[in-house]
């Protein structure tokens, strides 16, 4: 398999009163195209500064970050990015909120077009018939289900998940991660995700990083999911390598936290990932036109 996507010698540091405040260090990984691999660790691990790295919302300090060939530098369509919390804006409907990203990155698609694509990534995540509402219309779960739509319909190169269902009831959570694992094995596309919960890891990735407490947090160990695809949530739990596999992850993740922690001073905050305020970027040359995302 080729490498999509690589992370070379990856470190972030924010200054402090007491010099720089190191989030993350040595961090290396490939990501193979098309490819699910999810970050797991403990807060503050520096698992959403990594995501926030490969958004293009935050600088490395070090190391470089590349995506299909290019650097990645600032920002751009050829990621689609779906955060904790959907970031809708509450005027538009879903539909007008989905469409506000496709008229951005296919200016020269026709109006038609444009909205068969909307249309299109609206059903397939179960809101054909919400599409029309606006997000005080609707539920938290269905205004996910936007956010999850909108990041496809932009037809990127890779997907960034920070959590994505980490402010949703249980059920919720358990059916939205087989719409994202369904709509994902549609397209193909490369993911990286962060999560708290080794369950979801095991269920949606090829692969998991484990990464060591902060602050210099680094990668502690991946571990290869062998699950083949399409999966099935019932299959997966009765998986005779499921339980051993789900207690490498806890156990990794006891032994960190147990361990005494650096003292780490004062420092400027990171990024949020809750609707961060992305400036205005150049449209992706290479976007998939959305009349070739609908016949995919």
């Amino acid at each position: 398999m080729s490498h999509h996507l690589e992370l070379s010698q990856i470190g972030k540091a924010y200054p402090s009163p007491k010099g720089p405040a190191v989030i993350v260090q040595n961090f290396n990984l490939k990501v193979a195209k098309g490819e699910f691999v999810t970050l797991i660790g403990h807060s503050g691990c520096g698992k959403s500064t990594v995501l926030s790295l490969l958004a293009g919302l935050s600088e490395p300090s070090e190391g470089v970050i590349v995506l299909a060939g290019k650097e990645v530098r600032g920002p751009g369509p050829d990621r689609g990015v779906v955060f904790q919390s959907p970031c809708l804006l509450p005027w538009f409907t879903a539909f007008e909120n989905v469409l506000l990203g496709v008229n951005q990155v296919f200016p020269n698609a026709s109006r038609s077009e444009r909205h068969q694509v909307v249309e299109y990534y609206l059903s397939i995540v179960g809101l054909a018939d919400a599409m029309h509402r606006r997000p005080s219309e609707i539920s938290a779960g269905m205004r996910q289900r936007v956010g999850i739509a909108r990041a496809f319909a932009l037809a990127p190169k890779m997907l960034l998940l920070d959590e994505p269902f980490g402010m949703l009831d249980s059920l919720t959570r358990i059916e939205l991660q087989q719409v994202l694992v369904d709509l994902w094995r549609r397209d193909q596309k490369t993911a990286v995700m962060v999560t708290h919960d080794v369950d979801e890891a095991l269920f949606l990735s090829d692969r998991v990083v484990m990464m060591t407490d902060g602050p210099a947090a680094e990668v502690g160990d991946i571990l290869t999911v062998p699950f083949p695809h399409p999966r099935n949530r019932q299959e997966i739990l009765d998986h005779p390598q499921y339980g051993e596999l789900r207690e490498h992850l806890i156990e990794f993740l006891e032994v960190h936290a147990h361990r005494k922690r650096p003292a780490f001073p004062p420092a400027e905050k990171a990024p949020d990932s809750a609707c961060p305020q992305i400036p205005p970027t150049a449209r992706s040359e290479s976007a998939t036109p959305p009349s070739a995302a609908v016949a995919s």
